[in-house]
């Protein structure tokens, strides 16, 4: 049977200034990847349209409210990983799935040289995540790493199956780690758009110059030579 949000989920089914779910650029996004009858396979749907047609780009962050902005992400068809969870929490909520952004610092060793070097760390402050809300439970899923992308670092894809949480993998397919949680901020029914900034700004000033402008680069690209074009990790 299909769960009923109860009243007090108001906040996490409503459209917000980032989790713009009312967008037309969101709701035709929504209606054309939510297929199904039920809650749980159109939330299946959405996640891997988010994961795969918006594709993992860190290097072209602009800090600006704007950006931010799921129809924006849509538009664009890029982002980084908290770009990623606020375009499927709003394509949830314009299909009737409750949904929230979280956050969590995660230590990552899928990465490329170039991203190192530019954060000084293999530590991920508020990585983003999306919590949806299916069968009367919160469910954690993480859509960052487009099925391309995974295939040029050896990485197996994260499948979503409405049932359980889907967040990142210890392993990779040879055995390697290459993602642990290390704190979680918790979730919200709005994007912490001030808290970060201020994270990102503390945590990686030659990622994020204090000019605005974007670094660039091609990080897909880069995969393939850190793994060699072997689809594994040196």
């Amino acid at each position: 049977m299909e769960e009923r949000n109860p009243e007090d989920f108001r906040d996490y089914l409503e459209p917000t200034f980032y989790i713009d779910s009312d967008s037309p650029v969101v709701i035709d996004f929504a209606k054309t990847h939510a297929r199904g009858e039920t809650a749980r396979e159109k939330a299946i749907g959405l996640f891997r349209a988010v994961r795969d047609e918006i594709i993992y780009d860190p290097y072209n962050i602009r800090l600006v409210p704007e950006e931010y902005k799921a129809s924006v992400i849509i538009g664009k068809r890029r982002g980084y990983c908290v770009a990623k969870a606020i375009a499927l929490a709003a394509v949830a909520r314009a299909s009737g799935i409750a949904s929230k952004v979280g956050f969590a610092d995660v230590k990552n060793h899928l990465s490329t040289e170039r991203l190192r070097r530019l954060m000084k760390t293999d530590v991920f402050v508020f990585h983003g995540y999306s919590e949806l809300f299916l069968e009367g439970r919160w469910l954690k899923v993480t859509p960052t790493f487009n099925m391309s992308l995974c295939e040029k670092f050896g990485v197996r894809p994260l499948e979503f199956d409405g049932e359980s949480d889907c967040l990142f993998h210890e392993f990779d397919k040879h055995g390697n780690r290459h993602m642990q949680y290390l704190r979680d901020h918790g979730a919200f029914a709005d994007v912490p758009f001030d808290r970060i900034v201020d994270e990102f700004h503390r945590h990686y000033p030659e990622l994020f110059p204090k000019d605005g402008a974007p670094v660039g680069g091609d990080f897909s690209r880069e995969a393939v030579g850190e793994t060699g074009g072997t689809g594994k990790n040196r």
